[in-house]
């Protein structure tokens, strides 16, 4: 019997690495296949240790999604399992609704003071910003020239 792609099979885990699990799954009584399931593959949320999901030897439902050009045959248990329904999922996994901006922003320029009234403070974070600016400007300006001109011998 071949393994086909999409199908979900019943394995047990035969091995653990940093990037994945390797999973022995017998679509006949006569056949072994290993596969395996990379760490992405394994829960819907971030996996930083495989081995709080998955044991050596535990047994897994496991989804065939694809072989690559070597014969090697790539699992997922995120996607074998079954979707939960919206009202049973814990709040955090729950998409927060978009709420509806009744107005839309507008853009209120800070009023400018004559230099003559700012404090020192305000005269130094005013040169501040506008020497960041100039030298961003320069850096931009300075990355377009230097990566598009082409030397001429």
């Amino acid at each position: 019997m071949q393994l086909e792609i999409g199908q979900v099979y019943e394995g047990t885990v035969t091995g653990i690495t940093q990037f994945g699990a390797f999973v022995e799954v017998h679509p006949s009584e006569s056949e072994r296949v290993t596969g395996m399931v990379h760490i992405s593959e394994i829960a819907d949320t971030f996996v930083r240790d495989i081995h709080e999901f998955l044991h050596e030897s535990d047994t897994v439902q496991v989804k065939m999604i694809g072989v690559n050009p070597q014969g090697k045959i790539s699992f997922s248990l995120r996607q074998a399992a079954e979707p939960k329904p919206a009202e049973q999922m814990p709040k955090q996994e729950q998409r927060p609704k978009r709420k509806e901006n009744p107005r839309p922003r507008v853009y209120e320029p800070k009023p400018v003071i004559p230099q003559s009234e700012m404090s020192f403070e305000d005269k130094l974070l005013h040169f501040k910003q506008a020497s960041e600016e100039k030298i961003c400007d320069l850096k931009r300006g300075s990355e377009r020239r230097g990566g598009s001109r082409s030397r001429r011998s």
